[in-house]
């Protein structure tokens, strides 16, 4: 296991690249403690496995460093970094037994057959794959094939870190949740890093302990899901985590309120927005400057804007004037969509709480409302300026 360490890593697939839109990855400095569970989460083509891929040392970065326990070894070949890497689609030997399959990566190392088998049994108890040792692997399931993948990475002593690319892709719903609970249970068991890149919020939220969001080639945020959802750094961590997401809203700031169409709304007064720290954990950005982002989608605003959650938005009679449009029954709560003026925003009812019928009035929590500035979270001094 190792502490990874990526300092200034930038990469570009263009021999000659000029504008920021040439740049795969525009610059990310960042560590991952030794022997944390993380996740990569952001959109296709964001740039998450490019940067697996320079951690595994597929790809060499156009710029920049990657160390191992302050060794460098951008370097390095990808078996000389040691590093156990699980793809979309599980890469196993169909000819070979389960147990082979298992078996490869030590026997590779000369190890001795007696210790070779009993590594392989230890391994596949903890998979559940015990049953199944002398079985090709050809007749298994696609979920039983990505244990394998899994298994061929724990099985080795030597491993600095288990990355996982988009590991579930293929993978039915019910053993999804199955074989993620088998990778929080093997991560206790191991105390092995483990990196999981995914763009779905919710396997990257129940898998890691911390998460790295990344839009655009950058890094937008590194925290815990906690702060991910209630404290978002950035509009898109907003609108990317959370279903729905959060309501993003023009606006303009007044002293210690925020003012969106006409209403003054008070807002939380955060003093630490611009911190030097995209989150806190063991997992954090080295350095974290505001990188420049595409004007598309929802991380792509300018100006000044409101962001609150559906889940802080509550009917109250002290609050302003919304009219209802949509009511959603998902169960346990409720999605409403309701609108003011030409801006429309959502928020989460329980199942039990009444919903006006007239004259709806609502208010925003302002322990959780926040202002942001070209996307990015601002204290209301910092708006003002």
């Amino acid at each position: 296991m190792a502490r990874i360490t990526l300092e200034q890593i930038r990469h570009s697939y263009l021999s000659a690249p000029s504008g920021d839109a040439d740049w795969a990855l525009k610059q990310i400095d960042l560590e991952w403690a030794d022997g944390g569970a993380y996740a990569l989460l952001g959109p296709s083509g964001c740039g998450k496995t490019t940067l697996l891929n320079i951690i595994s040392g597929l790809v060499r970065p156009s710029r920049g460093q990657v160390r191992f326990d302050g060794a460098d070894v951008t370097g390095l070949d990808p078996v000389d970094r040691h590093v156990a890497q699980v793809f979309q689609f599980p890469v196993i030997y169909d000819t070979m037994t389960v147990h082979g399959n298992l078996a490869f990566p030590l026997r590779n190392r000369a190890m001795p057959p007696d210790a070779v088998d009993a590594r392989v049994r230890e391994v596949a108890g903890m998979l559940d794959l015990q049953d199944k040792l002398s079985r090709r692997a050809s007749r298994l399931t696609a979920d039983e094939k990505q244990k394998i993948s899994l298994g061929r990475g724990l099985v080795r002593s030597d491993v600095n870190v288990i990355m996982f690319d988009e590991p579930l892709t293929v993978i039915d719903p019910h053993m999804k949740w199955v074989l993620r609970s088998k990778l929080k249970e093997l991560h206790r068991e191991f105390g092995v890093t483990m990196i999981y890149v995914t763009h779905d919020q919710t396997e990257a939220l129940t898998f890691a302990d911390t998460v790295v969001v990344m839009y655009d080639g950058a890094v937008v945020q590194v925290g815990t899901p906690v702060e991910l959802f209630e404290r978002p750094r950035h509009t898109f961590v907003g609108h990317f985590i959370g279903s729905p997401g959060m309501n993003v809203l023009p606006c303009t700031v007044d002293g210690a309120e925020a003012v969106f169409d006409g209403v003054p709304i008070p807002i939380a007064g955060d003093d630490d927005s611009d911190s030097d720290d995209a989150g806190s954990g063991p997992a954090r950005a080295a350095r974290v400057a505001r990188p420049r982002l595409s004007p598309s989608g929802a991380g792509g605003t300018s100006g000044l804007e409101l962001g609150v959650r559906p889940e802080f938005v509550c009917f109250s009679d002290d609050g302003f004037a919304v009219e209802v449009t949509k009511v959603d029954d998902v169960g346990r709560y409720r999605i409403v969509d309701i609108r003011r003026g030409s801006h429309l925003m959502k928020m989460v009812v329980g199942e039990n709480d009444t919903i006006p019928s007239e004259n709806p009035r609502i208010r925003f929590d302002p322990a959780h409302t926040r202002v942001y500035a070209d996307g990015w979270l601002v204290a209301p001094r910092e708006a003002e300026r």
